[in-house]
């Protein structure tokens, strides 16, 4: 069972919803997602879907993030164009967000349900690649 975190960050569900509404278009670009850094800004993004298998809302969010000079976010949202509202990460995706970072908060749910969780208790039990890395020094 998934630990409700007590804050749901709706100004980051809205920036997603509006990058959703306003660029997605077609059947490339269905979900859009927005990421909070520590210091307050918000990096959106939209998937890049590929018939060889783009990338998802989240992933892209990671590298728009990185080309701003956001390496740590607290908490990403994804939603769905055409009014769909949020939508959990991929497995793919829960992966990889756990590994960039590993305190990170998502938010789920739909509706009144809409909470935020932990990243951990989204992929319960996971290899986590940082955590078996050598160590350099």
């Amino acid at each position: 069972m998934t630990a409700q975190l007590p804050h749901v960050d709706h100004e980051l569900v809205q920036a997603a919803a509006q990058v959703a509404r306003t660029r997605c278009r077609g059947d490339n670009h269905t979900v859009a997602a927005a990421g909070r850094a520590p210091d307050g800004r918000i990096v959106t993004a939209v998937n890049a879907y590929h018939f060889t298998g783009g990338p998802c809302a989240e992933l892209v969010l990671i590298g728009a993030a990185a080309a701003q000079g956001v390496y740590e976010l607290d908490t990403v949202v994804a939603v769905g164009d055409r009014d769909r509202g949020v939508v959990p990460p991929c497995g793919r995706c829960r992966q990889a967000l756990l590994d960039y970072f590993p305190a990170l908060k998502v938010v789920v749910g739909a509706g009144e349900a809409l909470r935020t969780v932990a990243i951990r208790d989204l992929l319960p039990e996971s290899y986590v690649w940082a955590d078996h890395q050598l160590d350099t020094e």
